[in-house]
């Protein structure tokens, strides 16, 4: 049985009692929501130049493509990094998460995605900080996101399985949406979408978990291209 936080509180619908799984529950429900205030919103990850490029043309084409970024993209890279730095955050290494968050910054494959990783890290710091956590028990300067958010997330009893599944998620929902506006599709097809991510996203965790250092990699070369020419594209409605 989960350990009690706090003691059973009166309700109209009699005793309830908070317990840790209650509590790291809430919380990771809060960090992979889309209102949460770090800018996810307003990235595509080269979806926006997928569509553009005539690469994603509808909701068939726009799952495809989210579910390979998924499993060749954040299962190899992001959510791999994330576990390792929730267990050196826990065990207070702090070379060990510098390590890790050097190797975010150095995969990055041009400067639009290297700025998303760093803006969405700042922003989730200072969320942060906007809900309690005292300023000097984070870090300056702000780790890329997957690191901050192994950080937010670390503080909870949550298992790490539970929190990469939250992450991805979290990820799946800010992605369907700019699948929604840039392609664009019904909120109909959004949700399908999200349906087959929610679906493929458990065994790209569990992929995600079992890579050590020498198996995680960054190659995506066509979203790379994708991401390098968006930066320079004429129209666009996203920041990446």
């Amino acid at each position: 049985m989960a350990a009690t936080v706090t003691a059973g509180t009166s309700t109209g619908m009699g005793m309830t009692t908070a317990t840790r799984t209650d509590a790291a529950l809430l919380q990771l429900l809060w960090l992979a929501s889309p209102a949460l205030p770090v800018g996810g919103f307003s990235y595509s990850e080269g979806l926006e130049a997928a569509v553009e490029q005539g690469l994603v043309t509808g909701e068939a084409s726009a799952g495809a493509w989210l579910a390979d970024q998924l499993h060749l993209g954040l299962a190899r890279a992001d959510l791999s990094v994330l576990a390792q730095a929730v267990t050196a955050w826990r065990e207070g290494d702090a070379a060990r998460v510098a390590a890790l968050d050097a190797w975010v910054r150095r995969t990055r494959e041009t400067s639009e995605l290297r700025l998303q990783t760093e803006q969405m890290g700042r922003s989730l710091l200072e969320w942060m900080k906007a809900v309690g956590a005292d300023a000097a028990d984070l870090p300056s300067p702000a780790p890329t996101y997957p690191v901050a958010f192994a950080l937010a997330a670390g503080r909870s009893p949550a298992p790490l399985r539970e929190i990469a599944l939250a992450y991805a998620f979290g990820w799946a929902e800010n992605m369907m949406q700019a699948a929604i506006k840039s392609v664009p599709l019904g909120q109909g097809a959004g949700q399908r979408i999200l349906a087959r991510l929610a679906a493929e996203i458990p065994a790209a965790v569990d992929q995600a978990l079992a890579l050590g250092d020498d198996d995680r990699q960054s190659f995506a070369p066509m979203l790379a291209i994708l991401s390098a020419r968006h930066e320079h594209q004429y129209s666009r409605l996203f920041r990446s």
